[in-house]
This record gives structure tokens, C-alpha cells and sequence, in this order.
């Protein structure tokens, strides 16, 4: 899938901890171990374009337990929500999850929606502050990160880009934000928003790269963040770990 910046679709994206001070199964075999926590980076995720609303349930039958309700347009941008596919049970998939409790996963009828996939992959390493960016398994890019506080961490899990936003000059974090799935384990509300968590720029916020100084967001450089605006569309999968 390409970039969804291509749309052209230029919003401010309220709720985002972008304000203040310092504000995967279904798969081929694993190429890139990532360390201690026994997770790896896979060649393909399998994804799902959602064509109308879902219900998701804890388990792959319309009997069992409803976990969220997905919407078909994502709250941002309103372009077509992407989620992460982790297994499927006949017409069920189990797909990742927005929003709280992080990583949170759920089962959704295949009716109305549309499989893809991505070969890209963002590995967050707070120890390192460092953002890895991988293609196929492989390592393509690393960028020196801005990462949270002690006291408003950026959070660890399994994660995905929910959306791109491409930014106006004056807005704080432009010139781009990647709006993730994660939410902040400390602020469970922000500027009015969720405590959603973004990979951004650091345009009228700053910060020093390698650093922990952001309300739990992770800030790139401007350069880095047209990098990956042209290639990161949502879906994406991210995976965010101390080591």
C-alpha cells in the first residue's frame, strides 16, 4: 500500500500528546530477531481495509463477548481504517486493536472488508531512543529518537499506524505525524484527546534527539519524518521496546 499522504488531506490532529513542553502471525517465516523480548520483525504483514463498521469479539464467533466496535474511517483523517490481520478462523479474522488497553486484539467477520499487506515494519527502542525502519525483514533506516519522560513514558507493545497527518508549517510536531494505535498508560486524557500516542517532527515543539523529554510521543527529525511520510501508510505494524 502507498502513503495515505498522498490524499493531499492536510488536518490538525487534536488529542494527539503533540502539545506542551515536550509533549504480527499470518506471515512467512521471521528474518530480523529484535533481542530480550522474544518478538521479531516479519518480511509481510498481512492487513484489513475496513469497508463498513465492525464489531469485534473476544473470540471468532458473533455469539462471543464484543471487545470494541471498529469504525470504517479513521477519526483524524477519515480515510479507510487499516488494522493489522493476526490470524484468521474461517470467515474470522483476529486483527490488532486501537486504543486502550493497548495492544488489545479482537475477532472480525471478513465480510465487507479487503485483505493487503505491508512489508514495512517500525521498531521503537527506548533504551537506544532510537527508531528502526524495516522492509521485508530487512534494516533500511535507523533515526536518533526523542522519546518520554520517566514520569509519562512512551509505552512498550505490539502497535500500528492508525493514520499519517500531514501537518500545516505552524503546527506543533509538522511537518508529519504518524497517529499510532498506542495510547499513554499515564494520561488517560490529553489537549482533549485520548492520550494517543504519535511518531512526529519536531517543528515548533524541539526537543534534543536522543533524549526522553516528549509526554510519551516519539519525535523525529523533520527530514526523517518526510521519510517516512512518503512510504508509512496506516496498517503498519509497530513495535515498541525498552531493549
Amino acid at each position: 500500500m502507498g502513503s495515505s499522504l498522498t490524499s493531499g488531506r492536510t488536518v490538525r490532529p487534536l488529542g494527539l500528546l503533540l502539545a506542551s513542553v515536550a509533549v504480527a502471525g499470518c506471515t512467512s517465516k521471521v528474518t530480523a530477531p529484535l533481542g530480550g523480548t522474544g518478538t521479531a520483525v516479519r518480511p509481510n504483514q498481512a492487513l484489513v481495509v475496513i469497508l463498513r463498521a465492525h464489531e469485534a469479539h473476544a473470540a471468532p464467533a458473533s455469539r462471543s463477548v464484543e471487545v470494541a466496535r471498529v469504525p470504517s474511517r479513521t477519526p483524524i483523517t477519515e480515510e479507510q481504517t487499516v488494522l493489522p490481520v493476526l490470524a484468521r478462523s474461517g470467515h474470522w479474522l483476529k486483527v490488532r486493536l486501537p486504543g486502550r488497553p493497548n495492544s488489545h486484539t479482537g475477532w472480525i467477520d471478513k465480510a465487507a472488508t479487503a485483505v493487503t499487506s505491508t512489508a514495512w515494519h517500525i521498531v521503537v527502542t527506548t533504551s537506544l531512543r532510537q527508531v528502526t525502519v524495516y522492509r521485508s525483514g530487512r534494516v533500511v533506516r535507523r533515526f536518533e529518537a526523542v522519546i518520554g519522560t520517566a514520569s509519562t513514558p512512551t509505552p512498550t507493545g505490539q502497535f500500528f499506524v492508525e493514520e499519517s497527518v500531514a501537518l500545516k508549517p505552524g503546527d506543533i510536531g509538522a511537518p508529519f505525524a504518524l497517529a499510532l494505535s498506542a495510547r499513554s498508560n499515564v494520561l488517560q486524557e490529553f489537549d482533549g484527546g485520548p492520550g494517543q500516542i504519535a511518531v512526529h517532527g519536531v517543528m515548533n515543539i524541539g526537543g534534543v534527539l536522543g533524549t526522553a523529554s516528549s509526554h510519551g510521543c516519539v519525535r523525529l527529525a523533520n527530514a526523517a519524518m518526510r521519510w517516512l511520510a512518503v512510504r508509512i501508510a496506516p496498517g503498519v505494524p509497530v513495535t515498541i521496546r525498552s531493549t
